[in-house]
């Protein structure tokens, strides 16, 4: 008996170690699948927003230069201390950088979006920037802002808005207080214009209107009559062998004869320009005369240029192709547009069409002429200050 007793035990010791042996193999199996399956993080970066930044090899008063980043560069984040980050540039260089020189990913997502949505707008008008200024993602100096041009950088013109200039803590309470005390209405707030831009690498943002110049010719410049030149166009140009005019020591024959649109240049406009002007160049005085002129009006970019036939004459003058140009106006009737409560844009006549009066003209000869149906009389426009009558002005010419 007892050696059946111990023929039937060993077995059984051997089967609960093996049992053992699986059970302990199975719990690492399962330990390394979940560690598997376990997310990593993700791969953070950020995006140097200074002009040029220095990688040290610790942020303290005391530390070592270890490389420099420039103005857009993707920074991948090791770590991240109180007020800097230890990154690694595109070049290999590890270091720390200041938190305040750089943009997380949510704000370089929002310029590539604004760039993505305004990639197709046409340009309107072209400027430089007057010194280093940075494009913001939307209108206003407290908004975040990435991309940085240099003093001199061209930009191409796309869209303006109007917002009101920040007031600070102090200003606002002298405010409040005044109203609080004072019956009379508060004075309207102070407003900045401000552009959206693309920049010379396809960048694209919002900067200041004071931190950049339209590029317009210098002959347009002695013309404006103290108006600020919202934009001059090149309409055509004439060959005058005997012009006389020098650029480089080196005498100009082929003049440019332009479309200018002007306003007073006050920040806030409900309109982009109230003025229009097409200078011509008189060959037998070798100087510009103004061909049109038209004031008083509420008028919007884009000016656009194209050559043009008359499809309501008679005649081979009438098919030749010829340059013109059209513009917008806000109709008679339709109420001043605002800026948009959140975008600062100014959008006349958006989903009301009859809010906009399109004008064309044709340059024939020294005139510019308005292409117009037969017997159709011209739309009627709105003006910002009251137009004498027709009545009064036929008297006067009498």
């Amino acid at each position: 008996m007892p050696s059946d007793l111990h023929l039937t035990s060993a077995p059984r010791r051997r089967h609960s170690k093996t049992h053992w042996l699986l059970a302990a193999a199975l719990c690492s199996l399962l330990a390394s699948g979940c560690s598997r399956f376990r997310p990593h993080p993700e791969t953070e970066y950020v995006y140097v927003i200074a002009k040029q930044s220095v990688l040290r090899d610790r942020f303290a008063a005391v530390s070592n230069r270890v490389g420099e980043v420039t103005n857009g560069q993707k920074l991948e984040v090791i770590e991240r201390g109180r007020r800097a980050i230890k990154v690694k540039a595109p070049n290999g260089a590890v270091g720390w950088i200041e938190e305040k020189a750089v943009a997380d990913q949510s704000v370089a997502d929002q310029f590539d979006a604004l760039q993505k949505k305004h990639a197709n707008d046409p340009v309107v008008a072209t400027a430089k920037a007057t010194d280093d200024v940075y494009l913001h993602v939307s209108p206003g100096l407290d908004t975040d802002r990435f991309y940085r041009l240099s003093e001199g950088d061209g930009v191409s013109l796309l869209a303006r808005a109007t917002v009101p200039k920040p007031v600070s803590a102090g200003a606002a309470l002298a405010v409040a207080s005044d109203k609080a005390n004072s019956t009379e209405p508060p004075p309207p707030p102070v407003m900045q214009d401000w552009w959206l831009v693309r920049g010379p690498n396809g960048e694209t943002g919002w900067v200041y209107s004071r931190l950049i110049d339209v590029t317009v010719a210098d002959t347009l410049e002695r013309y404006a009559e103290g108006q600020h030149i919202v934009g001059g166009y090149v309409l055509a140009t004439v060959d005058d062998p005997d012009s006389g005019v020098l650029n480089n020591g080196q005498t100009v024959t082929s003049i440019p004869e332009y479309v200018a649109v002007l306003n007073s240049g006050k920040a806030g406009l409900p309109y982009d320009f109230d003025q229009i002007r097409v200078f011509i160049w008189n060959l037998k005085k070798h100087r510009y005369e103004t061909s049109f002129r038209e004031r008083n009006i509420a008028g919007y970019l884009p000016v656009k240029l194209f050559k043009s036939k008359d499809p309501y004459g008679k005649g081979p003058d009438a098919q030749e192709e010829l340059p013109a140009f059209s513009y917008t106006v806000l109709a008679s009737g339709a109420p001043m547009p605002v800026p948009d409560p959140k975008t600062g844009e100014i959008k006349p006549g958006e989903g009301k069409p009859a809010a906009l009066v399109t004008k064309t003209y044709r340059l024939e000869g020294n005139l510019c002429r308005r292409l117009l149906p037969p017997n159709t009389p011209a739309p009627e426009e709105a003006h910002l200050a009251p137009e004498p009558k027709k009545e009064k002005q036929a008297k006067r010419k009498r």
